[in-house]
């Protein structure tokens, strides 16, 4: 194998595959990155059995050179010492040839470093995807979509299930939700699909935020393949596979409640920064509870109160306040962290009660939603 490539499209797909590359693997060939340089151009595998990640280098774009390919072959090269390389390379092109017993020699400028490959037989082969029902998403509405979900994932081990998202797609549309069953998010969209298919899998909340990583910001459309325990991303030059959540993702529609008795609109900046200033002293207690309170001519109070630190009290102005008199508390991290997945000036809260759990909504956006369960203080 032998060619000669442009190094910022190898720098690029290196960091690309490189997500999806760990060092704690039980399979050790998976922690290098399989090159194969075929007529058509150069493909780099990275791969820890949940996620794999597949980058392709064209030889030519918009006629512009790219790669030059002098012989075909395949090769599996460390990643760690083959990434830090590439980007520390002298000049724009570099030339990667494998010589006898896989022997690699990388050249660039006047330097010239040899690596021992691995087989590339020996590399695990990529789920094979049948592309029967495939459905496209732009890409920048995905990203949206795993941004405004992923944040809400249970990070503990001990239901499996809650640490994905779960994705159900029915009728055109994709509903995606996300809980670690003190708050959940929820945000739908319409996606074009061809089939009358349905689907509900769960999707690793890690793999998303990688995927999330890699793809461009752009509406480019991306195509999304789900079998019964893999799932493919499929963009330009970018195929993105993932491993499905085994088990069945609790029912979570009883949870949101559908009517309310307090309804309060808050400009969604304001709200955020007071909810941050009180948070700071109690970051200091265990719990980072602060209390929210409905005054009279539609102001509200955020306070916080850590007996051996201190207490803070502020006062803000609601746009509106309808309802009877509340007085919550709840995890200030939480209610930011659903505050910034919001998109909109205006945020409008419905409370069925001081230990009900609560939702956060835009203003006249019914796609996306927030749900907070209380934390009991009063």
């Amino acid at each position: 194998m032998r060619f000669i490539i442009q190094r910022d499209h190898l720098v690029q797909s290196v960091q690309d595959v490189m997500k999806a590359v760990t060092s704690r693997t039980t399979i050790p060939i998976l922690t290098g990155i399989k090159i194969v340089a075929s007529d058509e151009g150069v493909t780099l595998t990275g791969s820890d059995s949940d996620v794999s990640i597949e980058s392709f280098i064209p030889k030519e774009e918009e006629d512009k050179e790219i790669v030059e390919i002098k012989q075909t072959g395949a090769i599996v090269l460390q990643a760690r010492f083959f990434s830090d390389m590439v980007k520390k390379l002298p000049s724009d092109k570099v030339e990667i040839e494998v010589q006898n017993h896989l022997q690699t020699v990388i050249r660039s400028g006047n330097s010239e470093f040899n690596l021992i490959g691995l087989d590339a037989d020996e590399y695990p082969h990529l789920p094979q995807i049948e592309e029967e029902n495939v459905f496209k998403i732009p890409t920048d509405l995905l990203k949206a979509m795993i941004r405004q979900t992923s944040f809400a994932v249970s990070t503990s081990e001990t239901r499996p299930i809650l640490t994905g998202v779960n994705w159900r797609i029915e009728n055109n549309e994709l509903n995606c939700i996300a809980t670690d069953s003190h708050r959940l998010a929820l945000r739908k969209a319409k996606v074009e699909f061809d089939s009358s298919a349905h689907y509900n899998v769960v999707i690793p909340g890690k793999s998303l935020n990688e995927l999330s990583k890699i793809l461009a910001d752009n509406n480019e459309l991306i195509d999304i393949v789900i079998t019964e325990n893999q799932i493919l991303f499929k963009a330009k030059h970018l195929l993105f596979f993932s491993r499905l959540l085994e088990g069945n993702y609790p029912d979570t529609s009883r949870l949101i409640p559908t009517e309310s008795k307090t309804e309060i609109v808050l400009q969604t900046k304001e709200f955020l920064q007071a909810i941050d200033r009180a948070s700071l002293l109690a970051r200091e207690g265990r719990n980072n509870v602060v209390k929210f309170a409905t005054l009279e001519d539609k102001m509200i109070e955020v306070s916080s109160n850590t007996p051996e630190v201190g207490k803070v009290v502020e006062e803000i102005k609601g746009l509106s306040v309808e309802g009877e008199e509340l007085k919550i508390s709840f995890s200030a991290k939480y209610m930011m962290d659903a505050l910034k997945a919001l998109e909109g000036t205006e945020i409008k809260i419905s409370f069925t009660g001081a230990m009900r759990p609560f939702i956060i909504q835009p203003i006249n956006d019914e796609s996306i939603l927030q749900l907070i369960l209380p934390v009991r203080t009063y």
